[in-house]
């Protein structure tokens, strides 16, 4: 419980644009947020940033940051109270943390809390690419009959999962649950889960009925799935991008679909602004395209809500939270207490 007057409070400025912020945020979190701080809201329907973001933030303690949010070394400048920037989410790549780290400011990030909700969102996917389901619908509701496609079974089926983080170690069980045959290519993780296998990225694109992208969006994963992954997988089969769009060649991933080489794809994230996917992609007929929602469930979202919370009352208490990527430079809340 509040045990402050409000005008003593530290204040917080929540950069969710409006429309988004019971989704991305919730009641529940506001709530707990406002027990431990003066909220300020974007009361705007798009995002902060600029100078529109500094003059928000303007006497803030912490800025709590939608996924969307820039943060760069102007903001940290133009802040000298600003003592945190806290991401509602694990992707910090909107936030400069070098200048942040550079002016003593903090930054943190949440964990994961999406495994269930993205490993689902996969399997729904490869079912429906399977069994040809949206088109069917979209068949109907356009007003014709619909083709009578043959399906393919999960069962005995191989997935290949590129990326063996969070999402990949739940993901896996369930397609062995499935009686899936299941791979990985990750040179930067042992797997040791019974009945998983694990290969080289070649072998994996050349085996897999269905390859699931997992991987880091980062300068090393930039383009990794080009025209010569996509002619490496087997004719046929289905490609999922369930990471970030920056991981595909998009016009190389249209060009493997117009020639029938893949079978379809399904992807969640692509090029497009918020991480959407690209219209030129959802369009094909042969993709399922999701706006970005694969993480998008009330668990899932509470999970990383309520623990960016709880990172910014332990901030505003002098301390640093787990969740920090650059506590040794955060010498702004190091200098003391809030009063």
């Amino acid at each position: 419980m509040r045990d402050k007057p409000l005008d003593d409070l530290p204040t917080v400025l929540v950069t969710h644009p409006a429309p988004r912020l019971a989704m991305y945020l919730g009641e529940r979190a506001l709530q707990q947020l406002q027990q431990v701080a003066r909220v300020r809201l974007n009361l705007l329907e798009t995002d902060l940033e600029g100078r529109a973001l500094v003059e928000a933030a303007k006497g803030c303690d912490v800025i709590l940051a939608y996924r969307q949010t820039p943060v760069g070394a102007d903001v940290f400048d133009a802040l000298p109270k600003l003592r945190a920037v806290v991401r509602c989410a694990m992707d910090i790549r909107t936030i400069d943390v070098a200048a942040a780290s550079a002016r003593g400011v903090l930054v943190t990030q949440a964990s994961p809390g999406f495994m269930v909700s993205v490993s689902e969102w996969v399997v729904g996917v490869m079912i429906d690419l399977s069994r040809s389901i949206s088109m069917a619908s979209a068949q109907y509701q356009h007003g014709g009959a619909a083709q009578a496609r043959m399906g393919r079974e999960l069962r005995g089926a191989r997935l290949g999962v590129i990326g063996y983080g969070h999402i990949g170690r739940y993901l896996c069980p369930l397609a062995l649950a499935l009686g899936m045959q299941v791979v990985v290519a990750d040179p930067f993780a042992r797997v040791d889960q019974v009945g998983i296998a694990q290969v080289e990225l070649d072998e994996l694109l050349a085996s897999a009925d269905y390859v699931v992208c997992l991987a880091p969006a980062n300068a090393d994963t930039e383009n990794m799935m080009d025209a010569r992954a996509f002619a490496a997988m087997k004719r046929g089969s289905f490609f999922i991008n369930a990471s970030r769009g920056s991981l595909v060649d998009e016009s190389a991933l249209i060009a493997a679909l117009d020639s029938g080489h893949l079978g379809g794809a399904a992807i969640d994230v692509g090029r497009a602004p918020d991480q959407m996917p690209s219209l030129a992609v959802a369009r094909h007929p042969h993709v399922l395209a999701t706006p970005h929602i694969g993480g998008l469930t009330p668990p899932a979202i509470e999970h990383q809500a309520l623990e960016a919370v709880a990172q910014t009352a332990a901030i505003l208490q002098g301390r640093i939270p787990a969740g920090a990527v650059n506590a040794a430079h955060a010498t702004r809340i190091l200098q003391g207490v809030f009063a």
